[in-house]
């Protein structure tokens, strides 16, 4: 690798594409992001499938973006409409990687091209500095798992998580930069 290897790892750039502005996440987005997440379909098959509960959600989900300093609102460019978030995490710069998660949008962009321009923007970014991108994605969530898979992810290993108490099985992806293709 160049020499962007002894660069620190850019946690919350502004990433723009065709359709999405994705920018670091602040605290005045409470309100427009828990309006995107207030939809149960978003977390039916998600290991806390509760999510949408507004106490849930800023108890969990919300204080958990804030404070990783590392976690993004999406926004629609065309609308200016909020429509979710996403962020990485676990970045281990001795093995080169780091790990793109915490993702959801509402419904209405599902299975189009919005979740492929996100991972996109995310992934390119992310290759600036690693070698390799960790998903962890719950193991009954089959439409993250195909969307992930139709990018190049691959399954490395199923593992289970203690969430609130519960054994949760989750599947671990991962993507090289020498077999993403943008």
């Amino acid at each position: 690798m160049s020499s962007e290897s002894s660069v620190s790892f850019g946690f919350q750039p502004v990433l723009t594409g065709p359709t999405l502005l994705v920018r670091p996440l602040v605290p005045a987005d409470l309100e427009a992001l828990y309006a995107a997440a207030s939809d149960p379909e978003i977390w039916a098959i998600h290991p806390e499938p509760d999510r949408w509960q507004r106490a849930v959600f800023e108890r969990g989900f919300w204080a958990g973006a804030l404070a990783s300093g590392s976690a993004f609102t999406v926004i629609h460019r065309e609308s200016g409409a909020v429509i979710g978030s996403s962020r990485y995490y676990h970045y281990e710069p001795t093995e080169r990687s780091v790990s793109i998660g915490y993702t959801f949008l509402t419904p209405t962009y599902w299975g189009g091209p919005t979740n492929q321009e996100l991972k996109r923007l995310m992934l390119d970014h992310a290759f600036q500095y690693v070698d390799s991108v960790i998903f962890h994605i719950g193991s009954n969530n089959l439409r993250s798992r195909r969307a992930l898979e139709k990018i190049g992810g691959v399954l490395l290993r199923e593992e289970a998580w203690d969430v609130h108490g519960i054994s949760t099985p989750h599947a671990i992806y991962h993507l090289t930069r020498a077999s993403w293709t943008p």
